[in-house]
């Protein structure tokens, strides 16, 4: 193995966060079976006493200032190691993240009015707009977003949120037609919305949801239109179903039958709302276009987020060094005091 390649491999056996600032030094690991060779020669040259037999020595126990000689070579090794690794200069490196983002505040109003039922979404027009809001609520872990549902009536469901589980349980709850007063109030729910969205921070959303046609109202839809322009509210609004005419099940004497309805939706006023307030209209007529209308209002209200980075380097040497010289002074103080002193 050539030496760059063998540095490499030693740097890729370091766990993670830790590196060596002097890999190179480790080189000098492979000076060890020299000294080890060199030490066994010496030991070889002593002079020695030769006895013709050694039988009459095999009960006698060496002495224990004997028996610890055999470590000092040991400890010298180890001191060694010990002095190579600190020149290598091991360092633990970490980097501390720091993330701002500029969050938005989106409420999400839904229309829940019972013709949410039709089929030409699958496996209706509400569980299809509770799915993809869902995914867009998981897309959006920077924003505070809240829930607004609407029929005759409009109904905060959820406020401005941070707690993504509380949000999703309460889009989860969501039924049409039964929670609110049947009908198709678009003014109610887009002032609805836009109350829960007006003090928020500086970049404030409302994406609207409905099937139908304006029907009902305690609140017109050009006021409501004039309020979210007042409070800097952008609003995108989502023209629910197919062309033509969409199966609805409904309950007769007879039971659940399925019958044909025609599809109108007021795209004429969500155009309006939606270029008010500087957003965009968009219609979804099946569930593929539904997911995709969610895609792009996430590219457009892409939150402004900036990343800091502290890096920490803390210096591993002096440890190893500390220890290796201490190795030193235990070596030295067997062979010179202890070990002599016998």
């Amino acid at each position: 193995m050539e030496i760059p390649a063998f540095l490499e491999t030693l740097k890729d056996l370091a766990p993670a966060g830790w590196q060596l600032a002097a890999p190179e030094a480790l080189l000098l690991l492979l000076l060890l079976p020299v000294l080890g060779w060199v030490r066994r020669s010496a030991v070889r040259k002593r002079p020695a006493l030769r006895l013709s037999t050694t039988a009459a020595l095999r009960n006698v126990s060496p002495p224990l200032r004997v028996r610890a000689e055999k470590w000092l070579p040991l400890l010298h090794s180890l001191a060694l190691i010990g002095l190579i690794i600190a020149l290598a200069r091991p360092q633990q490196h970490n980097v501390t993240e720091y993330i701002e983002s500029e969050g938005i505040d989106i409420v999400l109003a839904i229309d829940v009015s019972g013709s949410m039922l039709a089929e030409d979404l699958k496996p209706n027009r509400l569980e299809a707009a509770k799915q993809v809001a869902a995914e867009f609520i998981n897309m959006r872990p920077a924003d505070r977003i809240g829930l607004v549902i609407f029929s005759g009536e409009s109904f905060t469901q959820s406020p401005a949120t941070m707690d993504r589980n509380a949000l999703l349980q309460s889009l989860d709850a969501l039924r049409a037609g039964g929670m609110l007063q049947d009908g198709t109030a678009i003014g109610d729910g887009l002032a609805t919305a836009v109350d829960r969205v007006r003090s928020g921070g500086k970049s404030k959303v409302v994406v609207l949801m409905t099937d139908g046609v304006n029907n009902r109202e305690h609140i017109s839809p050009g006021t409501a239109l004039q309020i979210a322009k007042t409070f800097g509210v952008r609003v995108y609004t989502i023209g629910i179903g197919t062309t033509g005419t969409a199966m609805v099940s409904i309950q007769t004497p007879y039971g659940i039958e399925k019958i044909a309805q025609p599809v109108q939706i007021d795209e004429p006023l969500l155009r309006e709302i939606a270029s008010g307030t500087g957003g965009r209209y968009f219609r979804a007529t099946d569930n593929q276009s539904f997911s995709a209308i969610y895609e792009d209002i996430d590219k457009l209200e892409k939150q402004k987020i900036e990343t800091t980075t502290e890096e920490h380097t803390k210096e591993w040497a002096w440890p190893f060094l500390w220890v290796a010289l201490g190795l030193v002074v235990l070596e030295l103080g067997g062979r010179w005091g202890w070990l002599r002193g016998g």
